[in-house]
């Protein structure tokens, strides 16, 4: 009896202990709802929330001020690096500014000439050659040397490179040999055509209407130029079956001018 009276006790202050507990109203429920009980638990959760926002926000802006001081040492021996570098070049303010701009007139006439198409770039291929012979002069220049400097220049070198074009050429029409020194060996071997006079065969298949033998060709005939590749395998055929005639033609000269045997 004694011990059911106790835990009966026990019992009685568990609960009384719960029901003196401060449980947060549910998340969910509308402010308006609350109890003033609840209102000011959510208002206590919420200056919780604020101050730890606060503590971590302060925390930050250690971190932050921190960071700055490091950049600031930073920036300082970058400065002094400059500094330095100017020096042993023996470089003045002016002098690097005089080359930042005649950088800067690179860097444009590049962004410039990027926008142009595949056709525009083939009929400005002097100016791009122009434009990296300017850059490579820059190069020779000791202040290239400075990493500003030294970084752009590398990145317009890949730029300038990626301008060039071949222009393409679609029709040639023929000149004289004595003047031109037209044959199709010597047509294909133009830098503006194929660039190796090994490619003959191309031009002789696109033009049969109008070439029988590809050993004569006439000034002012307008030959259909294939687009640049590897020779294809009819051209190839036609080429093998050329030198084995004119093979078979040299053997029936030689013999034709040999004496009779008695």
């Amino acid at each position: 009896m004694k011990n059911l009276l106790i835990i009966l006790a026990l019992l009685m202050i568990a609960s009384v202990a719960i029901q003196a507990q401060e449980v947060p109203p549910p998340a969910n429920k509308p402010d308006i709802e609350l109890t003033e009980d609840e209102a000011t638990l959510r208002i206590n959760q919420y200056l919780q929330v604020v101050q730890d926002l606060e503590r971590r926000l302060n925390d930050a802006n250690v971190k932050v001020d921190g960071l700055k001081a490091k950049l600031d040492d930073v920036n300082k021996q970058l400065r002094d690096c400059e500094e330095e570098t100017k020096n042993l070049l023996g470089a003045t303010d002016a002098d690097i500014a005089a080359f930042k701009q005649r950088l800067g007139v690179i860097e444009n006439k590049v962004r410039e000439m990027q926008r142009l198409s595949d056709s525009q770039l083939a009929d400005r291929q002097e100016e791009v050659m122009q434009l990296e012979a300017d850059l490579n002069e820059l190069r020779k220049n000791k202040l290239s040397l400075i990493p500003e400097f030294y970084n752009k220049i590398i990145s317009l070198a890949k730029d300038i490179k990626g301008l060039y074009r071949e222009k393409k050429i679609t029709t040639y029409t023929v000149g004289t040999w004595a003047e031109n020194r037209d044959c199709l060996w010597n047509i294909a071997g133009k830098i503006e055509i194929y660039g190796d006079p090994f490619m003959w065969p191309k031009i002789w298949q696109a033009n049969t209407d109008q070439i029988r033998n590809p050993d004569i060709i006439h000034p002012g005939q307008v030959l259909q130029i294939p687009v640049k590749g590897p020779k294809s395998s009819e051209e190839i055929r036609a080429e093998r079956t050329y030198w084995r005639m004119k093979k078979e033609a040299q053997a029936e000269n030689d013999a034709a001018v040999q004496p009779g045997v008695n």
